[in-house]
């Protein structure tokens, strides 16, 4: 009988935090374990090829560590490294384990909340490139129009601390419009990026009121309730005791300041040295 480990959830640096909120809100039985790449972030713009890599790095680590399930709470490595990693890294590495991400649950629900069928996703230019949203959408809602923009300084701004102030209303509305420039009939925009919820009220003083605007977290989090409901032998493998662990691959003090703000209360994180995640 295998010793029952907590969720590993991870994010190549704060974003994914705003997930792990919603789960501990959602779940807060179970040990969550989160991981910030905080070193070798922002992800973003790396190859296909360096972000596998990286997640993969971190999905050993998770297992290592007793997780049978980790999240990717990050959409440019659930876009650029999921399906890899479920399809190839898995069957030999830990064939019992699993290994979800933010792209599918998010996809299986936005084409319900769109009238107008034609849907806008906000993103990091690695998830716009990878068109995963394109291709996921797809399946679920074949009669939905999906229409991207990258948004490359949002990410950088949030990080700076510098994404409520006026710098950042240029960039908004930039891409915005952007946006809304591909189709004016798009009635739903996603925040396809787990950095964009900071942002989420200043978003929505660009953006027209008849307009919704919808974030991860919460889709996530319901997304894995329901999959641990369907899925026992997994649940049995989760432990409960209600606590949740921050590691960060750079400076602790630095994320526990950024990381409160994105998890919306103090962050106390442990040091975990990148050369551990490659060896």
């Amino acid at each position: 009988m295998s010793v029952a480990g907590p969720i590993g959830v991870f994010d190549s640096g704060y974003g994914g935090l705003t997930v792990l909120r919603s789960l501990v809100d959602r779940l807060p039985s179970y040990d969550y374990l989160y991981l910030g790449d905080n070193a070798r972030a922002p992800y973003g713009n790396r190859s296909f090829s360096t972000i596998h890599q990286y997640t993969l790095q971190a999905v050993k680590w998770f297992f290592k560590q007793g997780c049978p399930l980790v999240i990717l709470a990050c959409n440019t490595a659930s876009a650029k490294a999921l399906r890899t990693i479920q399809q190839k890294d898995l069957p030999r590495m830990a064939p019992d384990n699993r290994v979800l991400g933010v792209i599918r649950p998010t996809a299986e629900v936005v084409g319900h909340q769109t009238q107008s069928g034609h849907v806008g996703i906000l993103a990091t230019p690695g998830t716009v490139q990878s068109e995963s949203y394109v291709l996921e959408m797809a399946k679920f809602f074949p009669k939905v129009a999906v229409h991207q923009q990258a948004c490359p300084l949002w990410v950088p701004l949030i990080e700076q601390g510098e994404h409520l102030g006026p710098g950042s209303d240029y960039f908004i509305q930039k891409d915005l419009k952007a946006l809304l420039e591909q189709s004016p009939q798009t009635d739903l925009i996603l925040l396809a990026c787990t950095h964009y919820p900071l942002m989420e009220q200043k978003i929505r003083e660009h953006l027209p009121a008849e307009k919704k605007l919808l974030t991860q977290g919460s889709i996530v989090a319901e997304s894995l309730a329901d999959y641990l409901n369907r899925h026992p032998e997994m649940e049995t493998r989760l432990r409960r005791g209600g606590s949740v662990s921050f590691f960060t691959t750079d400076e602790t003090a630095d994320f526990d300041q950024k990381g409160a703000v994105f998890y919306g209360q103090q962050v106390q994180s442990t040091h975990l040295p990148s050369d551990e995640l490659i060896h």
